[in-house]
């Protein structure tokens, strides 16, 4: 029978358990029939246990969907009608070093800021060309849909150094800002509308909507300790909040309160509890319970890995896309005018139509001056980052280091700029020719 053919690469990834939920209970207005799940040699064991259970899963939910796994990715993508990105080159060991080293430095470590989300973009990158390239071959008419961090750079350079225009970036930052607004007005999701224009992990709430009245006043003088699984939810200053105009994210905690951030991380730095360390302890237990072949749903585990809604999302984004709704979803794609903060081809998170031709921005028009310094510096961050992924310059890496307000020091940036280079030298070709 027709069908869907999705390719997960990464598929052994502890979200795919989340994702197959996503697909099996959309499955009558999005008919997967096959999910490819296609990984490397060393995720091979994760990848079957997580196919069983998927397997289990989709017996369940009595919905006729093929789990297929393979190690040759280009047997995955052959004919695939989505894509979705979930790796991590170098697994958790090298997020642990990303973490761990800036902060041997006396700086923010962390996964997709400063200095260790450059270093993330600097290994995922080339990967994910390589994977576009392969999709041009293979599967030209088929949409990417990557949430490998950091999305906002990995975005930015696929559509900055190839031709290729079918790739949208997703982030769960915005559903979760979505729902504490909505958790707050004390209402459903589906009506509260809200606006998002900014960068990933700098995305902002610009207009909040709710019975046809603009209620972003009464979100900002309350937007208090929201956060995200990863980031402790330190309360805003609602003068600050309110005299800014539109709501920061999680992240941006690390910009407006680098000392107090920086002061928990070197503490848990200590005692080696990193967000990386405990995530590694949450993903060992997990595969555990995956294991359990009585186990055919996802856990309520999952939830503590961090990443909450981003399968869920990328099963949204896929239905719009393949139904042409025309419904508004937050993504990373091109401004083409949508904020007049950034040049038309610069890659921005926003408010998006998502039809069958891809997204169409919504016109958010400027971010307020108090922020343009700060987004303008992450968008050069950005693209210095991309440009260092693509050709291997230390001297871009080393600019991107000293763009970013996170490293603070020319010394330190050199400092680990090198010790980085060293430790994932093994995933850093391009940088050692």
């Amino acid at each position: 029978m027709a069908g869907i053919k999705i390719a997960t690469i990464g598929g052994g990834s502890s979200y795919t358990p989340e994702l197959v939920e996503g697909f099996l209970k959309r499955y009558e207005t999005l008919p997967v029939r096959e999910l490819w799940l296609a990984d490397i040699p060393e995720g091979e064991e994760k990848m079957n246990i997580v196919a069983a259970l998927a397997r289990r899963m989709t017996e369940k939910a009595g919905v006729p969907m093929e789990i297929h796994t393979t190690l040759d990715r280009r047997k995955a993508l052959e004919g695939a009608d989505f894509v979705t990105t979930q790796l991590r080159v170098g697994q958790l060991a090298a997020r642990i070093k990303d973490e761990r080293i800036p902060l041997k430095h006396g700086i923010l470590g962390q996964e997709t800021n400063g200095a260790g989300g450059l270093f993330k973009g600097l290994r995922t990158i080339p990967v994910i060309m390589d994977i576009c390239r392969d999709m041009e071959e293979l599967c030209p008419e088929a949409w990417l849909i990557n949430f490998t961090n950091p999305v906002g750079m990995v975005t930015e350079a696929i559509h900055r150094f190839t031709g290729f225009r079918k790739m949208i970036g997703l982030c769960n930052v915005p559903i979760g800002m979505h729902k504490a607004i909505a958790d707050k007005l004390g209402r459903p999701m589906d009506e509260v509308e809200v606006t998002f224009g900014g960068l990933n992990h700098m995305v902002f709430a610009t207009r909040v909507v709710a019975d046809g009245e603009d209620v972003t006043e009464k979100i900002l003088r309350d937007w208090g300790s929201q956060s995200v699984m990863n980031i402790t939810g330190i309360s805003w200053n609602p003068e600050f909040v309110q005299e800014l105009g539109i709501l920061p994210c999680s992240y941006h905690r690390y910009y407006y309160m680098t000392k107090e951030y920086l002061a928990e991380e070197l503490e848990q730095y200590g005692k080696h509890e990193l967000r990386a360390e405990l995530v590694k302890a949450v993903e060992d237990e997990l595969f555990q319970l995956y294991q359990d072949s009585s186990l055919c749903e996802k856990p309520k585990l999952l939830e503590k890995r961090g990443g909450a809604y981003y399968s869920d999302a990328a099963c949204n984004l896929i239905h719009s896309l393949y139904n042409d709704l025309g419904d508004i979803q937050t993504v990373n794609t091109v401004n083409q005018g949508a904020i007049d903060n950034f040049e038309d081809e610069e890659i921005v998170e926003v408010s998006c139509a998502i039809t069958k031709d891809g997204p169409r921005p919504v016109k958010v028009g400027r971010l307020p001056k108090a922020v343009n310094g700060l987004v303008q510096q992450i968008k050069s961050f950005e693209i210095a980052g991309s440009t260092a992924a693509v050709t291997g310059d230390r001297k871009k890496a080393l600019l991107a280091l000293m763009i970013n307000p996170l490293v603070m020091s020319q010394k330190t940036a050199v400092e680990v700029l090198e010790e980085l280079l060293e430790a994932h030298k093994q995933y850093l070709p391009q940088f050692f020719r």
